[in-house]
């Protein structure tokens, strides 16, 4: 006979297991997220990585209440393929975009997919760039965000029908678009006034969404345009910062020879020129067209990098402003921050501006800090190698969900909590151009591969015959290209070893073995 008791009791008990760990996830202690992404953006632009010229307070405070990681590299130098990593912790070659105008693959999910899954109420403000943007407005993918204040750019092309920061403008600011932009019309230029830029509008809409009632954690993407080109900062920031007073580009007289190598290889500024030219801005009427993404033949290094200063100094105080909000409303402890860029810009150095197919610290080396007091260790500054790819584990680490085996990155959040070996992370990491530039001068296929040990640097223009080496120690401009220099045939041929090794561990996390036949 069934003893009906005994199997209600241990029925009971299972119930009261299940419902114990639901409130577990209920009562949960994980963080809420911010991912605060600047576009465009070289690492040597704040205080902490040595730059006293720009006005950061806000990033430097953060800084020092978090983890500082020194030498993170993106593994594109392209703004969709480098997001598509962040956001699915796997390189280009295996999430399928690896170009501006090519989509994330359609069966994998984004992190914020794997958030919003596990309870968390995400949310993005400005540009995602996981698809093509083209007509002002991208095509959703697996993405996970309930909440969607979308702008890809600041620039004029775009309207209220198709982009949020504009509809704002036009609804709630009771601006007129066009006479509000009619002066951003060049590469280089004084942009909207600070009361109606985008980069304001990022800030009040994320305190929009912090204000929004639920229950459960929340995470946000904050994803302003700056310091993208044009630069276009308001004039009462551009003032701030005398061309004169700056130091200018990294550039000798010999680089515009030495690009010429790279004439056929895709870019957006085809060659190299004497940054310090006399005529730095084209004029306004002629046809000068698109200059988010076709730079200017000639230009003047120091103005630009006034621009360039005055953009971040806007990017740093509104960032500032959600801080000191979170802090007013008690939620700054119990919230992650990541402040990182998607990529560099080349701002002059060599002679070159904008992006494409090169792999100088100013494109590839970009800045990445961590802040969750009381559990990431604060004012620390770690040398480990560390990529955009590592992002996404770190994240679904923090949050307690499990690590898919198929993500490449290498989750950095219990050495972030445990302090004990911060400085040691990869031995190498590896960055990629292929065909990736949706507007590039040179229209031609190039597939171009770097690694970075920590002090080489080895570049492959891959069937273009050539290549680049740099021994970042002895020369961290990076002048001196070590390829062709016979004396160096024996560390060429170990570089190029492990630079193989490195490029092919990026291709796919092949199958999960379940066991063995």
């Amino acid at each position: 006979m069934i003893n009906f008791t005994k199997y209600f009791g241990i029925l009971v008990l299972l119930l009261v297991s299940n419902e114990e760990k639901n409130n577990d996830v209920i009562a949960d202690d994980r963080p809420n997220f911010i991912f605060y992404l600047s576009d465009d953006q070289d690492q040597l632009d704040y205080k902490i990585y040595g730059n006293d010229l720009v006005e950061s307070s806000a990033v430097d405070k953060l800084a020092k209440q978090g983890m500082v990681f020194d030498n993170f590299y993106t593994a594109q130098a392209i703004c969709s393929p480098s997001r598509s990593q962040l956001l699915t912790g796997m390189y280009p070659v295996k999430n399928g975009c690896y170009a501006n105008h090519i989509p994330v693959k359609s069966n994998i999910s984004s992190i914020t997919k794997y958030l919003k899954d596990a309870g968390y109420d995400c949310g993005l403000i400005g540009k995602l760039h996981l698809a093509s943007a083209e007509g002002g407005v991208e095509k959703r993918t697996n993405d996970g965000y309930d909440t969607f204040y979308y702008s890809h750019d600041s620039t004029p092309k775009l309207n209220p029908e198709t982009d949020d920061y504009k509809r704002w403008i036009v609804e709630e600011k009771k601006q007129d678009l066009k006479k509000l932009f009619e002066p951003v019309n060049n590469f280089c230029c004084d942009g909207v006034p600070e009361e109606f830029h985008q980069t304001t509008w990022c800030t009040d809409m994320a305190i929009r969404f912090i204000n929004k009632k639920r229950e459960g954690p929340w995470m946000l993407s904050i994803n302003p345009f700056d310091p993208h080109p044009p630069f276009d900062p308001p004039k009462e920031y551009r003032e701030k910062y005398n061309p004169n007073d700056l130091p200018g580009p990294l550039f000798e007289l010999n680089d515009i020879e030495r690009q010429r190598k790279f004439r056929e290889v895709c870019q957006q500024a085809t060659e190299a020129v004497n940054p310090s030219g006399e005529n730095p801005l084209p004029p306004k009427e002629g046809g000068y067209k698109n200059p988010g993404n076709w730079p200017p033949e000639t230009f003047n290094g120091k103005v630009v990098q006034a621009h360039y200063y005055a953009m971040i100094e806007l990017l740093d105080k509104h960032f500032g402003r959600l801080i000191n909000y979170l802090k007013e409303i008690n939620q700054l402890d119990n919230t992650l921050i990541i402040f990182h860029s998607d990529h560099g810009e080349m701002l002059g150095d060599h002679g070159l501006i904008y992006k494409g197919s090169r792999f100088f610290e100013g494109l590839v080396h970009v800045p990445l800090i961590f802040s969750w007091p009381g559990k990431i260790k604060k004012d620390v500054v770690s040398s480990a190698l560390v990529e955009l790819v590592d992002l996404a584990p770190t994240i679904l680490d923090a949050a307690g969900i499990k690590i898919p085996y198929y993500m490449q990155g290498k989750s950095l959040f219990s050495k972030m909590c445990s302090g004990e070996e911060i400085n040691k992370h990869k031995n190498i990491v590896v960055a990629e151009f292929n065909d990736s530039l949706g507007s590039p001068r040179i229209v031609r296929d190039t597939h171009a591969t770097m690694t970075f040990d920590g002090r080489y640097k080895t570049i492959i223009y891959h069937g273009l015959g050539f290549g680049e080496i740099y021994d970042l120690e002895k020369d961290p401009g990076e002048f001196h290209d070590l390829w062709d220099k016979g004396i160096y045939d024996s560390l060429k041929l170990k570089l190029m070893h492990s630079h193989i090794d490195a490029v092919m561990n990026t291709s796919s996390a092949g199958v999960q073995r379940k066991g063995r036949f």
